[in-house]
């Protein structure tokens, strides 16, 4: 009686879930690293989600940054070079692949190809924290003394 009644179950929950035999799930990652082979770290207090999409003119470069905490991205379309110039490094992503950017590590990227690449883009930052620093290029002046004149000391 009692397997009588389990495949009577099974029939009709099948029958009242016909689309979920429609469903396939394909693992694009499994990580617990960064594109840069660092551990991924989480905030611990005050965690905000932000989920944003970036859409990147064809042939167009972002400026050299970092990220302070934990960016992931999927590559919804188009071809995304990203150079980490700690690293001197350049990785492809094409569409499909899904990033974990590096934390803290100067990069860009650029739009390679003809079509603009689109992006769906999760920070996880604490509550407050910029997502995004940018690099200071550094300004002409402070790159050479003037002549005759000391170089300024190191800051502590």
């Amino acid at each position: 009686m009692f397997i009588r009644r389990l495949m009577l179950a099974a029939v009709l929950s099948a029958a009242a879930f016909p689309a979920a035999a429609q469903v396939t799930v394909e693992k694009l990652l499994t990580t617990g690293v960064t594109a840069t082979g660092q551990p991924i770290v989480l905030p611990q207090d005050n965690v905000e989600v932000i989920v944003s999409t970036y859409e990147i003119a064809a042939g167009a470069r972002l400026p050299s940054h970092e990220h302070p905490s934990t960016r992931y991205a999927y590559v919804m379309s188009g071809e995304l070079r990203v150079t980490n110039t700690e690293m001197n490094e350049a990785t492809t992503y094409k569409t499909g692949d899904f990033i974990i950017e590096a934390i803290g590590q100067w990069h860009y990227g650029e739009a390679l190809g003809s079509e603009p690449v689109r992006l769906l883009v999760i920070d996880q930052i604490e509550k407050g924290e910029k997502t995004v620093i940018l690099e200071e290029p550094a300004s002409p002046a402070a790159a050479a003394p003037a002549a005759g004149a000391a170089a300024a000391p190191a800051a502590q």
